[in-house]
């Protein structure tokens, strides 16, 4: 008989599919790295569990504790599956950008789910990022699990989603495309990646109003890049530690509109009803055109399911009151 013991064995070994109609004026191979496959529907279930064994190996988290975290909702739910499976309480820190399907989805697992503006500074009290620190603090029993600088998130992606690109492209892969947030991804599979051949281009996506692009061109921080942006998951307005900005050789910005309407279009002309990062992505493949030649072989990682944005991206009434679409 085949099957997991539990939920959790069935995280990674996802899929690579084509990309056809959206690439067409490509000159090289695009394939998807599906990461809606795993349980959670995000790639974050990866790092989500790594996190948890490590934290569990050297004592940060005890039985019967409560995980702590700020969230864009989909790093919640895997930490959220490995809870149920292993018998921690989950309290769970989210902006209140994030989409209320996200929000409804992280309740469903039983979480408790604490919600902050998105318009306030980093270190305000208010913020997500403060608001889960001191939850951390307070809760008895508690491990703050600060995705943004936990080598943890890193490493599952060095162990797991950095291999199986190596291995299922056998070792063609020449370009790997991902967008940007905590860094996780984008370092773990890229270090993986180079290690095995170092001219394989990294390329970070990201979005209007987050610091990535400038930072890793001029070593400036520059807070007047910050400003309040619609795209989830991608970006940020500080720099987390697990973001290494050695191994990403370029960054390219995707708008908040081309973001969602790509993100339909993905749905529409390729069948992968994707979350609003993966239109990010797409589109700034096709931004990257001139980077590539007939002989590459580019991987683009789309990061959750279209199910999170049902009431956003994919609602043409919300399109239109944002003025996405006519």
């Amino acid at each position: 008989m085949e099957y997991a013991k539990n939920i959790l064995e069935t995280i990674g070994n996802t899929p690579l599919v084509q990309i056809n109609k959206l690439t067409a004026d490509l000159p090289c191979m695009v394939l998807a790295k599906y990461e809606t496959f795993n349980p959670g529907n995000s790639v974050k279930d990866r790092m989500a569990l790594k996190m948890i064994e490590d934290a569990e190996a050297d004592g940060r988290l005890k039985p019967g504790g409560t995980i702590i975290e700020g969230t864009s909702g989909n790093t919640g739910m895997g930490l959220a599956l490995a809870a149920i499976v292993k018998g921690y309480k989950c309290i769970f820190v989210i902006s209140d950008k994030q989409s209320k399907e996200k929000m409804d989805i992280l309740r469903a697992v039983g979480a408790e789910v604490v919600v902050c503006p998105t318009d306030v500074e980093p270190t305000d009290p208010r913020s997500y990022y403060s608001v889960s620190k001191r939850l951390g603090k307070e809760t008895p029993n508690s491990w703050y699990v600060n995705q943004y600088d936990n080598p943890s998130n890193a490493k599952a992606h060095y162990e797991s989603t950095g291999p199986e690109i190596w291995k299922q492209t056998d070792g063609k892969v020449t370009h790997f495309v991902v967008g940007v947030g905590t860094g996780g991804t984008v370092s773990g599979v890229g270090k993986y990646l180079k290690e095995q051949n170092p001219d394989i281009k990294v390329w970070g996506i990201d979005t209007y109003g987050s610091v990535f692009k400038k930072y890793h061109e001029t070593g400036i921080f520059d807070e007047k890049e910050i400003y309040p942006y619609v795209t989830e998951g991608i970006g940020e307005d500080i720099l987390p530690e697990n973001v290494d900005f050695d191994i990403i050789d370029g960054f390219t910005k995707v708008t908040d509109k081309d973001a969602a309407v790509y993100t339909q279009e993905l749905a529409k002309q390729e069948g992968m009803f994707l979350g609003n990062s993966a239109g990010a992505a797409i589109k700034g493949v096709l931004q990257l055109q001139k980077h590539f030649t007939e002989d590459d072989v580019v991987v683009v990682l789309f990061h959750d399911h279209g199910s999170r944005y049902v009431g956003k991206m994919f609602n043409d009434d919300w399109m239109r009151e944002m003025g996405y679409i006519d």
